[in-house]
């Protein structure tokens, strides 16, 4: 059986992760909300849970003018695994940063879907990792180690 030709998604979802880039890095609350579907998840890596793009965008609004003024952000997709047609998921690693790019500490997955007018994002969960914690783990209980990340 052979596999549809997903480029052309490819570099859309590419452009959708590189338009929450920019945003982010420009403080653009407004900017980033357009990126998520009118009803996604996003939860962060402290555990909050937002639900919707308006919930996600006056959140960030007020992120942009405190906690993560000034930072930009870094991002590297790892894995673009199709669930069908119109929706992917994205697994990447991710930071915010001010100066220079240290490690990306944060695992990222992303669920995106095709709406009419384009790839959006319908859910996002960011987890921090923790390398020590993994070590350890990977030490004692060597087969929970994954094939690859």
């Amino acid at each position: 059986m052979t596999q549809p030709d997903r480029t052309a998604d490819l570099r859309a979802i590419d452009d959708v992760l590189a338009a929450v880039a920019h945003a982010w890095d420009a403080a653009d609350a407004d900017s980033y909300g357009r990126c998520f579907t009118a009803d996604a998840s996003y939860v962060t890596f402290v555990g909050t849970a937002y639900q919707g793009r308006a919930d996600i965008t006056e959140s960030h609004r007020a992120l942009f003018k405190a906690f993560t003024k000034g930072t930009r952000m870094e991002s590297e997709t790892v894995r673009v695994t199709f669930l069908g047609p119109d929706t992917a998921v994205v697994v990447g690693r991710g930071d915010t940063v001010k100066g220079r790019r240290p490690a990306l500490s944060k695992v990222q997955t992303y669920t995106l879907v095709r709406e009419a007018d384009g790839w959006r994002i319908a859910a996002f969960h960011n987890t921090k990792r923790r390398p020590l914690m993994e070590a350890i783990q990977f030490r004692f209980a060597p087969s929970t180690r994954p094939a690859k990340i």
